[in-house]
């Protein structure tokens, strides 16, 4: 299956899906996260982020076309808005952020490698531009460099485990399903074994 080839209907169902499911979840996270920071403090935020890139990733695993990773995570964070959240349409910038950062690990392996090290290297990448992005918005220049560098560490830290690790294992358990069944991730697992 061509990655030049533009999405077919049943590819564009399966990132709406994805977008539309993440984006309940990513709601859901707020609250993890509200307490864990009341429990354990402000850097709790970076321990957690991670989860907050895992649509895009899932989604460009399954379908393995560009810009899959992107638009997953600007739709999920659509749909939040559209759920309530107190985020409002500033989510569509972080979204599409963090949705880049990943794309960006995508694009460098020419949408054809989806193993684990590169999906934990979409983690990190999505980490490393929602870092660039709130460092500007929230003024992390004002910070001292140990405070930052924690920051940074277990953000990239989260992006790889609870965005990369995370969305493999959720990938192969839709995989085992057969929900996946004429997808690219399907054609390449076929083609692997072939």
């Amino acid at each position: 299956m061509s990655f030049h080839q533009g999405w077919t209907l049943k590819e564009t169902l399966i990132v709406t899906v994805l977008g539309a499911v993440f984006a309940v979840l990513y709601l859901a996270w707020v609250q993890v996260w509200l307490i864990a920071q009341a429990v354990f403090g402000s850097l709790t935020m970076d321990v957690v982020m991670g989860f907050w890139f895992v649509a895009s990733i899932v989604a460009a695993a399954i379908v393995r076309k560009p810009g899959v990773a992107f638009a997953s995570e600007v739709l999920a964070a659509a749909v939040e808005i559209l759920l309530g959240s107190p985020g409002g349409l500033l989510l569509l910038l972080s979204g599409a952020i963090q949705g880049a950062g990943a794309e960006a690990v995508f694009a460098a392996t020419r949408w054809r490698n989806y193993s684990l090290p590169v999906l934990m290297a979409a983690g990190v990448g999505a980490a490393v531009f929602s870092f660039a992005y709130t460092w500007i918005r929230f003024d992390y220049g004002s910070l001292q460099p140990t405070v930052l560098i924690a920051m940074f560490v277990l953000r990239c830290l989260s992006g790889a485990v609870l965005g990369g690790w995370l969305g493999h294992v959720i990938v192969e358990a839709l995989y085992k399903t057969g929900a996946l069944a004429g997808l690219a991730i399907d054609h390449d697992k076929r083609s692997a074994i072939a």
